[in-house]
């Protein structure tokens, strides 16, 4: 019988590679091209997802076994047509939350004290215009940080905001039964008025697609600032940078985009109080491995015909036991 084939749309760790290698072919992907991904995905048993997937990729004929997030967000994957045709899906929930958190944590810090203005404009013009800098910066105790999406990545950010610097937590989310005590429950419209820095933490759903609106914005104090470490299309793009350019709001600390990579003409390049990074604030040596390792294990579940502990569809299991089946004859 053929030995299983993993496809890998970008590396994963040794340590992960290790694990599989006894038993399945791992196939890297030249690149990520959607073109690429489909002829690819017709060949494959499995694949482990670290770059968006197209839509259609279920579309022509395949036999793909299971579908692994190298991560948490699904919105890379076509959950829905993967369970029309009886695919299961998992992830690795809560691996990076305390990279994902450590990282908004930092980014509202170096916000407040604006230290990556400083910075640049000490190498850039000298002493005299980065302490300029230090007449607008902030202390984050006793402020406000609005949270949106109270997962293990906005829990963690709202424990360490307010058991480490004393700031006040509006929590936000659809069950809003269920968050710590100290966190303040707030829909969207006060969240937005009354915190100093917003920290997004949330899936990318209809529901919060554009969820950072416009009008939000303008509701916004002209000395808060973004954080975005959920999805580019929680915000409304073209609006926040408004926002930024015309002192609607501070400054922003932005990771995911609209579009990825992160076009080389996109205005939020232009601004200076903006810190980018490159979808990259749940990617640490620690939270890479713990992703790799979780992946893995989900991947020989699957190729043991085994349930996945994170299976996302779990209504399609036993008819892709029998699917599995039909495929063997």
């Amino acid at each position: 019988m053929a030995r299983p084939r993993i496809l890998l749309t970008l590396p994963t760790t040794p340590e992960a590679e290790a694990m599989l290698a006894p038993l399945a072919d791992l196939v890297m992907a030249p690149d990520t091209s959607f073109d690429t991904l489909r002829r690819l995905a017709g060949e494959v048993d499995v694949i482990i997802v670290r770059t968006q997937l197209p839509p259609d990729l279920l579309d022509r004929p395949h036999r793909l076994l299971g579908i692994v997030r190298h991560g948490t967000g699904l919105d890379m994957i076509p959950v829905d047509a993967a369970t029309a045709q009886h695919v299961p899906v998992a992830n690795v929930p809560g691996v990076n939350a305390e990279t994902v958190a450590e990282y908004c944590i930092g980014s509202m810090l170096a916000l407040a004290r604006r230290s990556f203005q400083s910075d640049r404009d000490l190498r850039a013009h000298g002493w005299a215009d980065a302490r300029r800098h230090s007449d607008h910066a902030l202390e984050v105790f006793g402020r406000t940080i609005g949270v949106i999406g109270m997962g293990s990545i906005g829990t963690r950010v709202a424990e360490i905001a307010h058991h480490a610097f004393g700031m006040r937590v509006l929590g936000h989310q659809r069950r809003l039964d269920a968050m710590p005590a100290f966190v303040e429950r707030a829909d969207v419209d006060r969240l937005c008025r009354e915190s100093d820095f917003i920290s997004l933490n949330c899936p990318l759903t209809p529901q919060t697609r554009g969820l950072v609106s416009e009008a939000r914005l303008r509701s916004m104090k002209p000395t808060a600032a973004i954080i975005n470490a959920a999805r580019g299309p929680v915000t409304d793009e073209a609006a926040l940078v408004r926002a930024l350019a015309d002192g609607w709001i501070a400054g922003a600390a932005i990771d995911v985009f609209g579009e990825q990579p992160l076009p080389r003409d996109h205005p939020f390049l232009g601004l200076p109080n903006v810190i980018l990074s490159p979808h990259s604030a749940g990617l640490s040596r620690e939270a890479t491995l713990r992703m790799s390792i979780g992946c893995a294990e989900q991947i020989l579940q699957l190729l043991r015909n085994e349930r996945p502990t994170h299976l996302v569809n779990p209504e399609i299991w036993d008819a892709h036991l029998a699917r599995v089946r039909a495929l063997s004859r």
